[in-house]
């Protein structure tokens, strides 16, 4: 197993912190879920890290953020520059919503604010045939954004889709890099937290519905080893 490095761009609330932990110590919980022995280090964009030189990584996880990447916050171009030399040192790299966002700008995509609104709870993406890394013809993931990328860069190809968000998944033609919007790292817990947090922002009824989805089940585990694997250059399981 490859070492990942861990971006970590954005901050689970504090008052959730404690029971839930961090976005990189869920995405820990799911990496591991998938091979206990992974080695795992955390680069804190908000507490003050500087980012590495990406020919030194083994492997690279950049996660959400409740930024925008189109805010022009001074890390955010520092981070895009990061991304552009992974790519052409073919560093295995993955991005989960906000990273998958800034990878998409990073590389000649379009992020903007979705005229949908909010998509939070248990959504169900298309899985692109034979597409060499998630397995089905459908997972259903917990989600939580406003943004989306709405055009892709010209060498990505979408292998997660749905209506609502029609490039949920990209995989690039770089063969190591691959990028999400859902969030395979959440549980059914923070997912009702982050449906609580929109409470007052999202329309009532988007809230709750997003609330009952949860009930249903979800292809966490799936979406989580996929993305694992791929870290890894581990090819796909065969049936």
């Amino acid at each position: 197993m490859a070492r990942i490095t861990i971006i970590e761009t954005g901050l689970v609330p504090p008052e959730h912190r404690e029971r839930h932990g961090s976005f990189p110590d869920m995405f820990e919980r799911m990496v591991r879920a998938e091979d206990p022995a992974a080695e795992v280090e955390v680069i804190s964009i908000p507490n003050g890290d500087a980012l590495p030189d990406p020919g030194k990584l083994e492997a690279v996880l950049i996660t959400g953020a409740a930024a925008g990447v189109y805010d022009g916050l001074d890390w955010i171009a520092p981070l895009e520059d990061f991304v552009r030399t992974a790519y052409v040192n073919k560093t295995p790299m993955v991005g989960v919503c906000f990273g998958h966002q800034l990878i998409a700008q990073a590389l000649g995509g379009t992020v903007r604010k979705s005229e949908k609104g909010w998509g939070i709870g248990r959504h169900v993406y298309q899985v692109l045939p034979e597409n060499g890394v998630i397995e089905g013809e459908a997972v259903a993931i917990a989600a939580s954004h406003q943004d989306q990328v709405i055009e892709p860069p010209s060498d990505a190809l979408t292998i997660l889709s749905s209506e609502f968000t029609p490039h949920a998944g990209l995989l690039y033609a770089n063969g190591t890099t691959l990028t999400v919007q859902p969030h395979p790292e959440f549980d059914v817990a923070f997912a009702q937290v982050c449906c609580d947090l929109r409470d007052g922002k999202a329309p009532d009824d988007v809230v709750a519905t997003a609330r009952a989805s949860l009930a249903e089940p979800m292809d966490t585990a799936k979406l989580g080893g996929a993305i694992t694997r791929f870290l890894a250059r581990k090819p796909i399981a065969s049936s």
